[in-house]
């Protein structure tokens, strides 16, 4: 019994210690991406230059993240590189905060800090054949279909009528899409992690599947997020007029 309950014991230590470089690379990330600033003249603008290097360091300690924390720890901290932006964005290009924008960046910073405190102490998957037993769960199953068919209806029948006047439309698309790119990071960073340590994970089919869903769903997160900002620029514009 003894030894058994070492073990559970260092093997609680070592997940505690994953958590915790998670959180760290996480919280990072979310500084360096919500620090990306510039102006109309990008390409001749060094501050432009200096947010886009500073979102790419913060796009790659994200990445890293999900490799030592599970993604229910790492996921809702995205949610405070709207609070850098924010700040930023008062102080540097005098945009005002109105009360509506203070209420939300609170309650980033009261459900992030309530997800990390209560966040799961539950086993990382090792290799990404687990992720894929994971994935081809029956419930996990169902979840993608219906998020795939959610969003299929989106992009084919309710943005041509309606996404250019509500950008809800735009925000249901990347974040069901988005869940499921989660799923993929994951597994893609836990296989360069275990290739890394010299335990090859490249002539499993399942690395290259993650890897495909992982580029598919950010190209569609990136031309209907691009969509978002600019139907979403174009009715406050309209507003305002």
């Amino acid at each position: 019994m003894a030894p058994r309950s070492g073990r559970g014991i260092e093997r609680m230590m070592t997940m505690s210690s994953h958590n915790a470089r998670g959180l760290l690379l996480a919280l990072l990330s979310s500084a360096f991406i919500g620090a990306r600033i510039g102006g109309y003249t990008y390409l001749l603008e060094p501050l432009w230059w200096a947010g886009m290097i500073t979102m790419i360091i913060g796009e790659v300690a994200n990445f890293v993240a999900y490799v030592f924390a599970p993604a229910v720890l790492v996921t809702p901290l995205g949610a405070l590189s709207i609070i850098v932006s924010a700040v930023l964005a008062h102080f540097l290009l005098k945009e005002r905060l109105q009360k509506m924008g203070v209420i939300g960046c609170v309650s980033c910073i009261v459900g992030s800090t309530v997800i990390v405190i209560h966040a799961p102490q539950e086993q990382t998957p090792a290799s990404v054949e687990e992720i894929w037993k994971l994935a081809t769960q029956p419930a996990f199953i169902f979840y993608a279909a219906s998020a795939v068919t959610v969003s299929l209806a989106l992009m084919l029948h309710f943005e041509p009528r309606y996404g250019q006047t509500n950008i809800l439309i735009y925000l249901g698309i990347c974040s069901l899409v988005g869940s499921l790119t989660v799923m993929s990071i994951k597994a893609i960073g836990i296989a360069i992690k275990l290739t890394l340590e010299g335990v090859s994970q490249v002539s499993y089919p399942q690395t290259w599947f993650f890897v495909t869903v992982a580029f598919l769903c950010v190209i569609t997160q990136l031309n209907y997020l691009n969509k978002e900002l600019y139907h979403g620029t174009y009715v406050g514009m309209m507003e305002n007029h």
